[in-house]
């Protein structure tokens, strides 16, 4: 059901009622229809914050009816349900309008070189509650604006690049969903950001049934140069069959499969798996979440092709810290700063030098 049909519902109820002692509140829903002709969801937002601001102890203001323990006959489930949905539009809505959100950039590092060759691209949403990104971003797909949002994050992200060192590849989180969206290729046209520094970072797993889809929406703008990553959060055998057939870019991997790598005999046996594993698909594995010293150094033993991480950078809205990222990484100032260095020049080869 579209939002505009579940407006109408509610603005139909409201005005359906008879008592009088909701007739102010009733002609001013009225009044705001007459005010957003054919536009209703905007007519009961309007309506909505109104009568939160003016009657907010009032039992008919729909914002709080929960809260005032309306009777079933008053405000029924349903209703309740669509006026949520009502809600999450005017707030998505208003983040959208108003550019309500940032970048930040965190660091990926090639861990042959210790160099950055690389960020990714996390959305910071300028809220009152705080929400976390992921809760925006859900609460968006959850009333048909997921792709907007994401569309907006990844503007967003663009724009904040031309700050970056040019030689960085951008990776970019999006939903397999919003990449049939056709307005995806026409975006590219729309951003400074060449596409072939692109890089989709797909947070979901593709469903079956739009795999195919998939591929035929997202290879021609392959073929013009953007990269494609995937993680390995669903490391199953059909998951990683499948990833043949895609040819990802990039593979991804946390702290599931790189946590403690340095103590654990399992977890160093499946990393050197997968780096087997992309090594033979000609894919680039990147450890996600490295932490210690110690997991930085035995996963460049293993040859993992690049990481991210506390450890070598936190996320960050500042391009002054942006710009350090053309410098290489001091390796064994980080072994000084995690061991103390009385003990790394004690034990300058030690378990936990990179």
């Amino acid at each position: 059901m579209s939002v505009r049909v579940q407006a109408w519902g509610i603005i139909a109820a409201v005005l359906a009622e008879t008592d009088p002692s909701g007739a102010a509140v009733r002609q001013r829903l009225s009044n705001s229809l007459d005010e957003n002709p054919g536009v209703p969801e905007r007519a009961l937002l309007e309506y909505l914050l109104e009568t939160r601001r003016s009657d907010a102890n009032t039992v008919e203001t729909l914002e709080t009816a929960r809260e005032m323990r309306l009777t079933p006959a008053a405000l029924p489930p349903k209703l309740a349900e669509q006026i949520d949905a009502i809600r999450s539009m005017s707030r998505i809505s208003a983040l959208l309008e108003n550019q309500m959100l940032m970048t930040a950039f965190q660091p990926i590092y090639g861990l042959g070189d210790k160099n950055v060759v690389g960020v990714e691209a996390l959305s910071r949403f300028v809220s009152d509650d705080g929400a976390a990104a992921e809760l925006w971003f859900a609460e968006a797909a959850a009333v048909g604006l997921g792709a907007n949002l994401e569309f907006s994050a990844l503007g967003s992200a663009a724009a904040a690049a031309r700050d970056l060192p040019p030689h960085l590849f951008v990776s970019l989180n999006i939903s397999p969903t919003s990449c049939l969206d056709p307005r995806l290729p026409e975006l590219f046209e729309h951003i400074d950001l060449p596409v072939n520094r692109i890089v989709l970072e797909l947070t979901e797993t593709i469903p079956d049934e739009e795999y195919a889809q998939f591929i035929a929406a997202i290879n021609p703008l392959r073929d013009q140069g953007l990269r494609i990553a995937v993680d390995d959060t669903h490391s199953g055998a059909g998951a990683l069959s499948r990833m043949v057939h895609l040819r990802p870019d990039f593979l991804k991997v946390g702290r599931d499969v790189i946590g403690d790598v340095d103590n654990d005999g399992l977890q160093r046996a499946l990393t050197a798996c997968l780096v087997d594993f992309s090594q033979q698909i000609g894919t680039t594995l990147v450890a996600e979440g490295i932490e210690t010293v110690g997991e930085l150094k035995v996963l460049t033993e293993l040859g993992i092709d690049a990481g991210q991480g506390y450890l070598l950078g936190r996320p960050s809205v500042r391009p002054k810290d942006w710009v350090s990222w053309n410098t290489r990484l001091d390796a064994d100032g980080l072994n000084r700063q995690f061991v103390g260095p009385d003990q790394a020049t004690l034990n300058p080869q030690g378990n936990d030098a990179p």
